[in-house]
Formats: C-alpha cells, sequence, structure tokens
C-alpha cells in the first residue's frame, strides 16, 4: 500500500491506488517532469560556457545582445576588467548560480501564496519560455532571466513534492523515492547533452537550445498530466497563522540542517566546474579524435549523470547489505564520501595535466565517472535530510535553502573558472582536489554531533 504524508495542516493526500515500481505513482510525473527539465537544463548549460566564448561574446554578435553593454559594465564595476572567456565563465558561474538561489524565494511564495503546485506549473512555463528565447542572440539576457525566476518556483517545491509522497516516518522509502528521482534528473541530464550538444556541432548552437525549450513544454506537459496525483499546501492555512513559531529544538534542527548544507558546497564546486572549465579545458588540452572524428565536447556532461543512473541499483544494494549489518553510512557520511570521490576525480585531472602534452580521452571520462557516483552519495541523501528533519511549516522554505547552497557554490565556481588563463590546468585541478577534500574532512569530523540533533526533528508551535 502507498503511504503518504497527510496529517499536516494545510495538507491533503494525494490519491491512493496504482504504483510506480511499487513507489507512489506521483513519483512518476515528478521524476518524468524534472527529466525533461534536466534535459533542457543540462543540454543549454553544456553548450553555454562555449557559445559565449567562441561566438556570442566575440565582435560581430555580442553586439546584437539587448542591454549586454550595461550588463558587462555592471560586471567589471565588481569583477574588474575580464578577458573574453573570463567574462563567459563569471557569467556561467552566476547563471548557474543564481538558478539556485531563487528556490529560496520560490519556497516561501509557495509556503505562503501560491501552494506547490501552481508554483511548479508557473516555473514550468517560464522556464519554457526562456529556452526558446535561448534560440536568438537579441534575447539572452531575458533567456536567463526567465530561466532563474522559473527555477526558482520549480526546484525547490518539486523536491518537497518527492517527499510528501511518503509518511513522516518512512526514512527508507524516502531516500529510495528520492534514489529514483534523481534517477529522473540524470536521465535528462545523460540525453540533453549528448542531442543538443550533437545538433548544435552539425546545425549550430541555436539548434541546440531550441531543442533544450522544446523539451522543457515536455515536462510541463507531463507535470500537468500528474497533477492530481500530487499532496498540496493550502498556502492560506499558513498566513491564518501569522503567530507560528518554532520551538527552541526546531531551531536547532534548523541550525543543524543550514550546518549539512555548507558542508556540502566544498564538493559542489568541485562538481559543477566539470560544466564551466572543465568543457574549456577538455577542448584545449585532450585528444578527442575517435577513429577518425571528434567527440562534441558538449558529450562528456552526459559521462557523470550516465553513472549516476546506473550506480543507482547498485548503491542501494551496497547501503541495503550494509544496513543488514548495522553500518551503513548515515546521510552526513554519505556527503563526506562524496566529497572524497570528488576530489579523487580531480586530482585524476591533475596527474593528465602533468603527465601528457595531450591529454587522453580516458581521464576526463573517469573524472565524470568518478563525479557521477560522488553525486549520489551526496545530493540524494541531503534532499532526503531536509525532506525528513526540517520542520513541516517551512519544509519547502528549507529546500529552497538546501538549493541556495549550489548558488554559493556557481558563484565561487565561476569566479574560479577567472582565474584559470593564469595558472597551469594542475594547479588549477589541484585547487578544486583540495576542496573538494576539505568538505570531507569537515563532514567525518561533524556527522555525529549532527546527526544527534537531526535524529529527533523539530516542529512548529503555535
Amino acid at each position: 500500500m502507498t503511504t503518504l504524508e497527510g496529517t499536516a495542516a494545510g495538507e491533503s493526500p494525494a490519491p491512493r491506488g496504482r504504483t510506480f515500481f511499487g513507489e507512489p505513482l506521483g513519483l512518476a510525473y515528478l521524476s518524468f517532469t524534472e527529466a525533461w527539465e534536466r534535459f533542457s537544463y543540462y543540454g543549454m548549460t553544456a553548450l553555454l560556457v562555449l557559445y559565449m566564448s567562441q561566438s556570442l561574446f566575440l565582435p560581430g554578435h555580442v553586439e546584437h545582445v539587448a542591454g549586454f553593454a550595461t550588463f558587462r559594465a555592471a560586471l567589471e564595476a565588481v569583477f574588474g576588467k575580464m578577458s573574453t572567456l573570463a567574462l563567459a565563465s563569471q557569467v556561467f558561474g552566476l547563471y548557474t548560480g543564481f538558478v539556485y538561489f531563487t528556490p529560496v524565494f520560490g519556497g516561501w511564495i509557495a509556503d505562503r501564496f501560491l501552494g506547490r503546485r501552481r508554483a511548479v506549473m508557473t516555473g514550468a512555463i517560464l522556464m519554457s519560455a526562456g529556452q526558446i528565447s535561448m534560440a536568438f542572440d537579441q534575447s539572452f539576457l531575458i533567456a536567463l532571466a526567465c530561466l532563474i525566476i522559473g527555477c526558482g518556483l520549480l526546484k525547490g517545491n518539486i523536491s518537497v513534492q518527492v517527499g510528501q509522497l511518503y509518511a513522516p516516518g518512512d526514512s527508507a522509502g524516502r531516500t529510495r523515492g528520492f534514489s529514483i528521482y534523481s534517477m529522473g534528473i540524470n536521465v535528462g541530464a545523460t540525453v540533453g547533452p549528448l542531442l543538443c550538444g550533437l545538433l548544435a556541432q552539425l546545425y549550430g548552437w541555436h539548434a541546440g537550445f531550441a531543442l533544450g525549450g522544446t523539451l522543457m513544454l515536455f515536462g510541463l506537459a507531463t507535470y500537468i498530466a500528474g497533477y492530481r496525483t500530487l499532496t498540496e499546501t493550502i498556502p492560506a492555512a499558513n498566513r491564518a497563522q501569522p503567530h507560528a513559531k518554532l520551538d527552541a529544538h526546531a531551531w536547532r534542527v534548523v541550525l543543524a540542517l543550514v550546518a549539512v548544507m555548507a558542508l556540502t558546497i566544498f564538493q559542489s564546486i568541485a562538481y559543477y566546474q566539470n560544466s564551466n572549465i572543465g568543457l574549456v579545458w577538455i577542448n584545449t588540452h585532450v585528444d578527442l579524435a575517435l577513429f577518425g572524428w571528434r567527440v562534441p565536447v558538449a558529450w562528456f556532461n552526459s559521462i557523470d549523470p550516465l553513472v549516476s543512473i546506473l550506480s543507482v541499483p547498485v548503491l542501494i544494494a551496497l547501503w541495503q547489505w550494509q544496513d543488514r549489518r548495522g553500518a551503513e553510512p548515515g546521510e552526513i557520511a554519505k556527503i563526506g564520501i562524496g566529497a572524497a570521490i570528488a576530489s579523487l576525480a580531480n586530482l585524476l585531472l591533475v596527474t593528465g595535466s602533468l603527465a601528457f602534452a595531450r591529454v587522453p580521452v580516458l581521464f576526463p571520462i573517469l573524472y565524470d565517472v568518478l563525479l557521477g557516483v560522488g553525486f549520489l552519495y551526496y545530493w540524494p541523501p541531503l534532499l532526503a535530510l531536509v525532506s525528513r528533519a526540517a520542520p513541516p511549516a517551512i519544509k519547502s522554505t528549507m529546500m529552497g535553502v538546501a538549493f541556495l547552497t549550489l548558488f554559493l557554490s556557481n558563484i565561487t565556481m565561476g569566479s574560479l573558472g577567472g582565474i584559470y588563463e593564469h595558472l597551469t590546468p594542475a594547479a588549477f585541478w589541484g585547487i578544486h582536489a583540495a576542496i573538494a577534500a576539505t568538505g570531507a574532512v569537515l563532514a567525518t569530523l561533524f556527522a555525529r554531533p549532527l546527526a544527534r540533533i537531526l535524529d529527533h526533528p523539530g516542529s512548529a508551535t503555535p
């Protein structure tokens, strides 16, 4: 029987009945919606930094972008004069950062005004408009703005809806659900760069962007189809209790969750550089010839999500085996393991850069393979932890705060990309290996004290 969260104030339980491989039916719609959305997002981001540095920001093109002269002047007033590549890296970091900043506000808007379903619908519409606008030089900045705002309304709220499909005490089911949901993310993240990258190589940049926009519309249609299978928060219930507050223990839980989220920033910096300078480094320093054909650089961004898909059943089996022996790592310990794996991945690039003038293609492939496994060790456990432990009255907001870590990570990642031209590749990747290793050490040190607080989540009291 499907179990659902349904007793919190303002919640109406989703319909029971059919299941999706034994899980609540709503998980199917949420997973496929996220698959289409991530297809669109990762297909676009796999092209973005190359598109900016090799085409859009060059003379003859950049003059056509509406408002770009003012935008660049504002950036350079903060960050100083930048080369074309440094500017592209900074814009990429700001875009991917703010995509994960706005979910904080998207969660608050859903909790207080729109409700989660309407917030996700509005976000999907805005993201569709943004992806379609990417197909034109003139609307580049407008496209980024629509994508940032739309993702803010969609990302955190759809993640909360996954957690709401399970009873409050069903930690195993919730972790299983988020692992399946992450497979949807990674299916889209795998196929998006492959198809958008191929179209861009064959027919030009805008063909790749147009495909991303089309697939975002598919995501919107999927969510509409599953609309009635999902639980909903009634915002009026929250607004009707303006004096509701968190008790002291609930605040300790919130602070502990924020601390766990902060631990993931180190790994995220090392992880997301693969979509930014990682592609630039591959394009410049890796031998891409394969059987007389040049492998599209964007395709490398499909490796780590593909590995994440293939690793889900393996890791679930491993964790179940460890659980039967009382040795399964907790969520925070898994985050530390993921950070250690990300550090090892970056050390591979250090080795390749030192050993070869033209790095064999095996090195970036293994780098992305390790990142794919590391992703499963840190992101699904973090989402499951927030969904389980966050006080009900601010659950969507706290999920948005979890995505705020990716804002900080991507902003930092973009700034680090700006110094790439002033370092050797080995030094650049060595910095990222050290950053991820720092996260692994901190997670190991603080896992037990934080877990003691989060094993007994707080509550909201009037």
